[in-house]
């Protein structure tokens, strides 16, 4: 991230230390400012390929395979419009199953279901007449019109039991599908970052492009 804060636009901050001397300020990024895709970009798909997050990669192992430079992991992240590493990326490994066993409790407890799904159920023509992954509860049933017989057919043992290991699992998997802008796009971010990033003459507090006065927060 550090090719990202170099980006980010200076603020003067009052020194609150030193009320005897009000005029001393010190400068700090402004973490305010937030580089994001233009609307056009972000949705037009010619823009992307599909990556999926392999094992325990990180935002910056991602961007050192797609553009050769780990430094540009903050594209990666705006790309995919994740604020939050923690909650929006795949867990690391060895702090995923910690986290399991913190939120359940034991090992024994991961394996217990968390709920039912309901299976494909097919007429005898193969149309389906159910689809899989709906929710329902364990005892759950399923009542049909079979139109070769002319009747309802009720059928039981229609729920597959889903573990609290693998709805996890599926969270996981969920997050390993992001999409990368194609490195030949690249120019036109810096270039709008570059715009974002900047402070416009006439605004409040401002002193240059890079650098403003605390009132205008």
């Amino acid at each position: 991230m550090a090719n990202y804060f170099k980006r980010l636009p200076n603020i003067n901050y009052q020194n609150l230390e030193d009320l005897s001397n009000p005029g001393k300020t010190f400068q700090n990024k402004n973490l305010f400012r937030r580089a994001k895709l233009r609307e056009d970009i972000a949705s037009n798909m010619t823009f992307f390929e599909d990556y999926f997050i392999q094992a325990d990669e990180r935002p910056d192992n991602v961007a050192f395979k797609v553009y050769g430079e780990e430094d540009l992991d903050w594209v990666i992240l705006i790309t995919n419009n994740i604020l939050n590493i923690q909650d929006e990326w795949p867990m690391p490994t060895n702090l995923y199953n910690e986290y399991l066993l913190e939120k359940y409790g034991s090992y024994e407890a991961i394996y217990e279901v968390h709920h039912y799904e309901s299976k494909v159920i097919t007429n005898v023509d193969g149309v389906r007449v159910l689809p899989g992954g709906l929710e329902v509860d364990d005892n759950f049933k399923f009542e049909y019109f079979e139109e070769t017989i002319g009747k309802h057919v009720t059928l039981e043992d229609c729920s597959n039991a889903v573990t609290n290991y693998v709805y996890e699992e599926r969270i996981q998997e969920k997050k390993r599908t992001i999409k990368v802008l194609k490195p030949k796009y690249l120019n036109l971010v810096f270039e709008d970052t570059a715009e974002i990033m900047s402070y416009r003459k006439g605004s409040t507090g401002f002193i240059s492009r890079t650098l403003k006065d605390t009132e205008s927060i």
